[in-house]
This record gives structure tokens, sequence and C-alpha cells, in this order.
């Protein structure tokens, strides 16, 4: 089974969601809400991924190879998180994606 880049976003917006309740255990969640909610952007390349009000994440539309950005709309190739097929193998809560540790 593919995963498509609207699950991809809603896996980051869960990540980041929990990423919130658990480091402000005392503030309402729904006062962070503008800074998890994730936003999905095709163009003709890329797909934007976006947490909050920024550019987080971008899909290259025709491998599934997720990419950090340098400004809004410009990949780096540096930061590279794997594929859409791999997603689950990441936690996207933080400031970027972390790589889970394989419990085999």
């Amino acid at each position: 089974m593919k995963n498509t880049i609207q699950e991809f976003a809603n896996l980051v917006q869960e990540d980041t969601k929990e990423h919130f309740e658990k480091t402000y255990p005392s503030q309402p969640i729904e006062f962070w809400k503008d800074s998890y909610t994730v936003k999905v952007k095709p163009g003709s390349k890329y797909t934007k991924v976006d947490v909050g009000r920024s550019g987080k994440y971008m899909v290259v539309n025709t491998t599934g190879e997720i990419y950090g950005i340098k400004a809004y709309g410009v990949i780096h190739k540096g930061h590279y998180y794997g594929t859409l097929e791999t997603m689950n193998e990441w936690n996207w809560g933080g400031f970027y994606g972390v790589k889970l540790v394989s419990q085999n």
C-alpha cells in the first residue's frame, strides 16, 4: 500500500500536536492549534507541507522523497527524511523529523 502526501501531513500534525501536549502540559492544547495545524500545498514538482505558519517539508511528487526546506519553496537536499513509504519510521513532532530507533 502506498502512503499519500495527505497521510504524511496527518502524521506530521498528530506528532506535532503530541509534542505540544507533552512540552506544555499546563496549557490547553487549543491554545497551540495555530502552531500544529498542517496545510498541504501542491506544486508542479514538489508539494509543500506547512506546519503552523511556516514551511517545513517538501515532498517530491514523482518519488515521494521527503526533504526539509532552505527557504519557503526551496528544497534542502541536505535534509533528507526518507520517503512516504518510510514516513512511519520517523517522529515529526519536533523542530525536524527524527528517525525512530529500530527495536530489532
